[in-house]
């Protein structure tokens, strides 16, 4: 079955009956879960918009293996174009949502994983590269989501996969056999991976020889047997359950429904093998997969950011603060933020290169400033609307007192706004901010593809000291 509609989206995950736990009982259904619907509902958009034709050029592409126009979250870069309509589509279904919707994920995980087979077929000969085409075409086929397995448990930091007490807290492989091998082990934190159809898992680092059995790639259906998954808690998530109201953005949710991903056993077949104790290669894909999700954060942050300036916007109209000098200030401020974290992701893409695979390479350098410009930004973007929004933020009583007989009535006198909107209006406004600009978040904009420290290590790798030291002492008379 291709998946085109949400209806498909909605039908497949309902068929598919993955094994996931939520609190502690497991979900039969996760279409019909109230905390899966808003991130099904954000993901779906992914489908929804591919459809539309003001959305055509962006949201689609046409495949370089069969000529065939398919999902853009399908595709293999390849050109600096292809790059660019990327974070155009990113910001665009973050108008959208003001959300994640996570295909991003498995899409960046595709891409690096098909440069790096192609580097490792022609460096060791075997069909890696093969392999990977074959289940990308398939994915492209089917438009199927896919979650990519990057971040491992990691246990004991300072000690290396082999090293763990228990070998278990990195992904490896336990048994080869002659029809493929068993996987054993956790990845941590996977956006998006509670209504995806698959998982294309990566080493989380580089590896070392004696980490031989952790530098595995490969990928395996979300339905595998062995296959286990626990939703993770977020912020404010039991408003999902109650009224639409207090939930702030009810029908696309927090962030991207984050599991815990758990392999107990897990059997993969040698077809959907991409990387098996090439430890060579394991922190090259990483890197290259880091560097692909890096480029997208002012894309998709950049659109949510949009919606937040918009709401403080109508949240300073509903109040009679928007002609305030201050407010005009900072929601400029708010809207330089932004464009400067749009543009960083745009110049990583238009600086892109061709790698030897063929397929288009964001700018390193510039996709990790561009991570680590979300890591201050977004923060600031939430600090001012704080500000401009106003105390009110987080003392707002319960939707359910809104619409209380006994005490609603206080509730719509107190906290009115000005003259001509409704109480309702200015409290579910308030809620959105809220929503925006809250705890998890914000630890996603922190901590997704990379904390900043990961970005600092590769400003130390590709911004080229030895050769800024040699321009200054030329430009200064030194010799030497």
């Amino acid at each position: 079955m291709k998946i085109l509609t949400k209806e498909d989206y909605i039908e497949s995950l309902r068929e598919q009956k993955h094994l996931i736990y939520y609190d502690g009982a497991r979900v039969e259904d996760v279409t019909t879960h109230p905390a899966f619907i808003p991130h099904i509902n954000s993901a779906a958009k992914t489908y929804e918009m591919a459809l539309r034709p003001e959305f055509e050029d962006i949201a689609t592409a046409i495949s370089s293996f069969t000529g065939e126009r398919i999902n853009r979250f399908t595709h293999i870069h390849q050109s600096v174009e292809d790059l660019i309509k990327k974070v155009q589509l990113l910001r665009a279904i973050g108008h959208e949502t003001a959300s994640c919707f996570q295909r991003c994920v498995g899409w960046d995980a595709m891409n690096a994983t098909y440069m790096t087979t192609f580097d490792m077929d022609r460096r060791f000969g075997g069909n890696y590269h093969a392999r990977l085409v074959d289940y990308v075409k398939m994915i492209q086929s089917t438009n199927r989501m896919v979650v990519g397995g990057m971040t491992d448990p990691k246990g004991d930091r300072s000690k290396s996969p082999s090293q763990q007490a228990d070998p278990d807290l990195f992904v490896h492989v336990v048994e080869r056999r002659a029809d493929g091998i068993v996987i054993r082990g956790a990845k941590a934190h996977q956006t998006g991976a509670a209504n995806s159809h698959e998982v294309l898992l990566m080493p989380t680092q580089a590896m070392r020889e004696e980490d031989r059995d952790y530098a595995v790639a490969c990928a395996t259906p979300l339905t595998a047997p062995g296959v286990v998954q626990i939703f993770g808690r977020q912020t404010n998530d039991q408003r999902k359950f109650g009224g639409r109201l207090d939930a702030g953005n009810p029908d696309f949710g927090l962030v991207g429904g984050e599991t815990l991903l758990i392999f107990e056993d897990v059997f993969v077949p040698w077809e959907r093998v991409f990387m098996c104790g090439e430890t060579e290669f394991a922190g090259l894909l990483v890197e290259r997969f880091a560097t692909l999700h890096r480029q997208n954060y002012g894309g998709c942050k950049g659109g949510v950011a949009d919606v937040i300036i918009g709401a403080c916007a109508l949240a300073c109209d509903y109040q009679g603060t928007s002609k305030a000098s201050h407010v005009k200030e900072k929601l400029a401020e708010m809207m330089h933020l932004t464009e400067t974290l749009y543009s960083g992701s745009i110049a990583c893409s238009a600086m892109g290169s061709k790698t030897a695979s063929g397929a288009y390479y964001p700018d390193p350098l510039l996709a990790n400033c561009t991570k680590h410009n979300v890591t201050h930004h977004i923060y600031e973007i939430s600090r001012l609307a704080h500000d401009v929004a106003g105390g009110i933020l987080a003392t707002m009583p319960f939707e359910s007192d809104l619409r209380s007989p006994e005490v609603g009535r206080l509730v719509e006198k107190y906290l009115a706004g000005v003259e001509g909107v409704s109480t309702e209006n200015r409290i579910r406004i308030l809620r959105l901010i809220e929503n925006l600009t809250g705890g998890t978040a914000l630890v996603e904009s922190m901590h997704g593809a990379g904390s900043p420290q990961t970005q600092k290590v590769m400003y130390a790798r590709l911004g080229k000291l030895d050769m800024k030291k040699k321009m200054a002492g030329k430009i200064a008379g030194i010799e030497e």
